[in-house]
């Protein structure tokens, strides 16, 4: 998953996903919720080659995986703490890429109310 466009199809893969523009067109910023209330979990910044995504992530875990890869830093713009941005250039293997896209929306959509996770038929 070196695109914008693979990264894209799988973030918006998850229930209740979608794309908003709320900081301009220069970032893609992929959201969990009602409209009203959803909260990002994602942003890739747009026409950057390599591809950038920035994930929510578990702050231990978040220091690990800096540690590991150097292609994984503080979150770009973000609470560097709980924010990691990933340059897409092959060194994070695609499987745990998406693992990462994946606790990233965990994150953020089960801290969403229940009424909201209910509606969106996430649990």
């Amino acid at each position: 998953m070196k695109s914008h466009k693979e990264l894209e199809e799988y973030l918006l893969s998850k229930p209740g996903s979608f794309l908003d523009y709320p900081f301009g067109e220069d970032v893609a910023v992929y959201k969990v919720g009602l409209p009203e209330t959803a909260k990002m979990f994602a942003l890739i910044a747009e026409g950057k080659d390599p591809v950038t995504v920035s994930l929510k992530c578990d702050p231990l875990l978040a220091e690990t995986l800096r540690e590991k890869y150097e292609t994984v830093l503080p979150g770009y713009h973000l609470n560097k703490k709980h924010w990691n941005t990933v340059i897409c250039t092959g060194q994070v293997p695609e499987e745990e890429l998406k693992s990462f896209i994946d606790l990233s929306y965990h994150l953020v959509s089960s801290g969403l109310s229940h009424d909201e996770q209910t509606k969106l038929g996430l649990n």
